[in-house]
């Protein structure tokens, strides 16, 4: 080969591999900050689970993940930013069962629910625990439903459309009884009402109550699921009394914009599925009665079958009680 030949072919090699290398760097996934979403404030327990996940997938993946809390618009305003990023893996959401509600509860999204989410994976799930003031006469559900028969008490939700207000809706349904539903900012404020007796009951997460119906502050009356919670073992079961309709959990779950690459998917489920595996993680759940889905619904393929059923059930119960949110 002739001196300016070599010459020409080197250059041309050197050329391809400049270009190659950069193109090889972002194949790799992640290659720089991922951000997780949170469509609450700081300090709640969708914003408490981020942050263990970030934590957890910072030390697999070797790269930071960010926590970003966007409140506002019954989390529409941090899905809507998800919704339209980048479909690249580097902005995720991790809302709880809300996102499937809004489905039906507004007639206009600015995204598809189904088309602009990619599920990643299931993270955690708890029931909800029903709770009134010390003061109500009923001690267990039998007596509970039939005071309530008798006479209409006042059920605090944490605002018009929330996970609280469809459970309320959901139990009064099912127990066939009126119920007036006070709205709060938040669960907090709900809670300090209960416990001044201005307001009747409250569907409450386990860790918010637990320690208050230990010690008397409160009553307990039943639990979302057919499980009893270890916590509270004398609570019985709203299905046994009401039915099946009744067994769901406050679940919390992953997602990424719609037509995100799969094997983006399988990274970030693979980092999850060692997130809630490891055995600190898991006590410290547990302590706060929250549990882990199963080893068979850990994948992103179950991630979506479950949204799917989420988004029927909640719709059924929004249709047959006229719940409606406007924007």
């Amino acid at each position: 080969m002739a001196p300016k030949c070599v010459a020409a072919f080197a250059a041309t090699v050197l050329t391809l591999s400049a270009t190659a290398l950069p193109s090889a760097a972002q194949d790799k996934y992640p290659s720089r900050n991922v951000t997780i979403v949170v469509p609450y404030p700081a300090g709640g327990p969708t914003d408490q689970t981020a942050r263990v996940v970030a934590k957890s997938m910072e030390t697999q993946l070797k790269q930071s993940f960010v926590v970003e809390d966007i409140s506002g618009g019954n989390t529409i305003v941090a899905s809507e930013k998800v919704a339209h990023a980048a479909p690249d893996g580097y902005t995720l959401i991790l809302p709880n069962l809300q996102i499937a509600a809004n489905a039906t509860l507004f007639d206009k999204l600015p995204f598809d629910t189904v088309r602009d989410f990619t599920p990643v994976m299931l993270i955690n799930r708890n029931p909800l625990v029903l709770v009134g003031r010390p003061t109500l006469p009923a001690n267990n559900l039998k007596e509970l439903i039939a005071l309530m028969k008798k006479e209409r008490l006042k059920a605090a939700i944490p605002g018009y459309g929330a996970t609280g207000h469809l459970a309320t809706t959901l139990f009064a349904q099912e127990a066939k009884v009126q119920l007036d539903q006070i709205p709060y900012r938040g669960a907090t404020p709900a809670i300090t009402d209960l416990l001044g007796g201005q307001v009747d009951l409250f569907f409450a997460t386990p860790q918010s109550v637990v320690q208050m119906v230990d010690t008397g502050k409160l009553k307990a009356f039943g639990v979302t699921t057919k499980q009893r919670l270890t916590e509270l073992p004398n609570v019985e079961s709203f299905v046994d009394l009401l039915g099946p309709k009744l067994d769901f959990v406050y679940w919390q779950a992953l997602f990424a914009p719609g037509k995100t690459p799969t094997s983006v998917i399988k990274t970030l489920n693979a980092a999850a599925q060692k997130t809630v595996a490891d055995p600190a993680v898991l006590k410290n759940w547990a302590a706060q009665g929250i549990g882990v889905f199963p080893p068979d619904q850990r994948t992103p393929q179950a991630a979506e079958a479950f949204f799917k059923s989420e988004i029927a059930r909640w719709g059924e119960v929004i249709r047959d009680n006229h719940i409606h949110l406007d924007q």
